[in-house]
């Protein structure tokens, strides 16, 4: 994982805005419908350049594929994996229970909007997840990872824009999140418990995140589940039993990563990404030692948004261990607002002086800006004028560091 003894480097999280064309081709194929496989490459073909110019354009220094093959940053295992069918009964935050207001706005725009045809665009949040009915089997040839690598791969080469940046990551998901968004179906005759369940998990997808990494990616493993899962899964229960959970998810996920060194994987960690009032997130002071317990060599956390803008500070109580970096969300991707760059840069060095090194700290966003397909908060002309902000904001900050 590359860091810098000169300046503040910057990344993002992954998903990124996908184009209308391509985004109509994955609805249609998440609906049943069929696209010429050749046309849907050649479209995330296209888009893939499109996205690593915009990168470069924008100063982000550390770059991914923008996940534009898949419908969703967890959801696309449901088409790499065999067991899944049905739909999962996933409860939902309290946001919806506790705002109405709020839940109706939300519904409205989920429902779509009319095109300029007169169609009516949905979202790829409208389609309800599977669940794990039978066992579950990654596809051995890895045929979607491949077919993603090589997008990827090829986008570099064709953006001419490959040695703009310091290194490349990849995301993948973490077993946690799909055991708790496609959950095991109760008569699931393969795993009696959840537990079997996330085990089973973690050795399937272990295939992914190896395969990952040998291709010259950091792998970044999404877990939103680490916090968000405590107002969903865990809501009606006692803290301990999240964090014992979370505990497990951490310990399982190590499993998956054994044959990797820590330096080449960093866990992204939020409350989930939605624009809602957030009551109910759970503090980060709690999960930071469980976090700390991660084979990995960067956490990658959310605290641009205003509900954790604070938490900054508990890493004075909670020290982040020598061996990783900190990539802290410092620019919000649910608002239209611009981050100022002097904002931004303030942030930087809030946190450069809670951790006391320079050289640890990475510029990042608080999620992805399309965690599923069509789900979108912020448009792309304002999601690359943000990736601007940051990357001058990350100027500012080298400028009073070094």
């Amino acid at each position: 994982m590359k860091l810098s003894d000169s300046r503040i480097l910057t990344t993002h999280v992954g998903s990124l805005p996908r184009s209308d064309a391509l985004l109509k081709m994955l609805l249609t194929m998440e609906g049943g419908g069929t696209v010429e496989r050749e046309a849907f490459r050649a479209q995330v073909a296209g888009d893939m350049v499109d996205i690593l110019r915009h990168q470069a354009d924008s100063g982000i220094d550390i770059a991914g594929d923008g996940e534009l093959p898949r419908i969703g940053f967890s959801f696309y295992v449901k088409d790499r994996m065999s067991g899944f069918g049905g739909e999962s009964q996933r409860g939902t935050v309290t946001d919806f229970a506790k705002f109405p207001g709020y839940a109706a706005l939300k519904m409205a725009a989920l429902r779509g909007a009319s095109n300029e045809d007169g169609d009516v665009t949905a979202t790829a949040s409208l389609y309800q997840m599977p669940e794990a009915q039978q066992a579950i089997r990654y596809d051995d040839t890895l045929a979607a990872a491949e077919e993603e690598m090589a997008l990827f791969a090829d986008g570099l080469a064709a953006s001419g824009k490959a040695e703009s940046f310091a290194e490349t990551f990849v995301t993948a998901a973490a077993p946690g999140i799909i055991s708790t968004t496609l959950l095991r179906a109760e008569d699931n005759p393969a795993y009696p418990t959840d537990r079997d369940y996330l085990f089973a998990l973690a050795a399937e997808l272990k295939k992914e995140y190896d395969y990952i990494v040998a291709q010259g990616h950091i792998l970044q493993i999404d877990a939103p589940d680490l916090a968000l899962e405590r107002q969903i899964m865990f809501v009606d229960r006692p803290l301990d039993a999240f964090l014992e959970r979370a505990a497990l998810h951490v310990e399982v996920l190590n499993l998956a990563l054994a044959d990797i060194p820590p330096e080449k994987v960093r866990l992204h960690v939020c409350w989930g990404n939605w624009d809602g009032p957030h009551i109910d997130d759970m503090e980060l002071e709690p999960l930071l030692p469980i976090l700390y317990e991660a084979r990995v060599g960067a956490l990658s956390i959310a605290f641009a948004n205003p509900r954790h803008q604070h938490e900054w500070r508990e890493f004075r109580t909670h020290r982040l261990p020598d061996h990783m970096a900190l990539i802290p969300g410092v620019i919000d991707v649910t608002t239209n607002y611009l981050e100022h760059p002097q904002v931004v840069a303030d942030r930087i060095c809030q946190f450069v002086d809670v951790i006391g090194d320079r050289e640890r700290v990475i510029a990042g966003c608080d999620c992805g800006f399309s965690t599923f397909a069509g789900w979108i908060m912020v448009p792309a002309d304002v999601a690359w004028k943000k990736m601007e902000m940051l990357t001058e904001g990350a100027r500012i900050a080298s400028e009073r560091l070094w």
